[in-house]
């Protein structure tokens, strides 16, 4: 089953999946660590955040910094998990970043856990 990338039944399924995984165990640098990320998609804005390491559907209030980029970069980055993308998008001003840009340091050099590679094992599956 494929689920369109942002849709309401993507984002359930994904809070159905991370749910059921328990507590996953983050690396430090991202245990508390929380990004608002606006995707721009053809019918407007998609608001997600990237909170303990984990992807969730909203934004939150105490976010100190905000990603803003286009569907399917963000895709590449979050979902397939193209760290040059990211890279390579800010380079390019495809990315716009608002309020702590030091934050997103913790991001590029973190590694994920065995149980968050898991998890978005699990994401990848299910996205088209």
């Amino acid at each position: 089953m494929s689920l369109e990338f942002l849709s309401d039944e993507w984002f359930a399924k994904v809070k159905e999946i991370r749910d059921s995984a328990g507590d996953v165990e983050a690396p430090a640098a991202l245990a508390d660590l929380v990004i608002n990320i606006t995707v721009k998609t053809d019918d407007g804005e998609k608001h997600m955040a990237m909170a303990g390491g984990m992807i969730e559907e909203g934004h939150h209030d105490d976010a100190p910094t905000t990603l803003i980029l286009p569907a399917d970069l963000a895709k590449r980055i979050f979902i397939e998990g193209d760290q040059s993308a990211g890279m390579q998008g800010f380079m390019s001003g495809q990315i716009k970043i608002e309020g702590d840009m030091s934050k997103l340091m913790a991001l590029q050099s973190a590694q994920p856990t065995d149980e968050q590679k898991q998890l978005m094992k699990q994401i990848q599956d299910i996205t088209a």
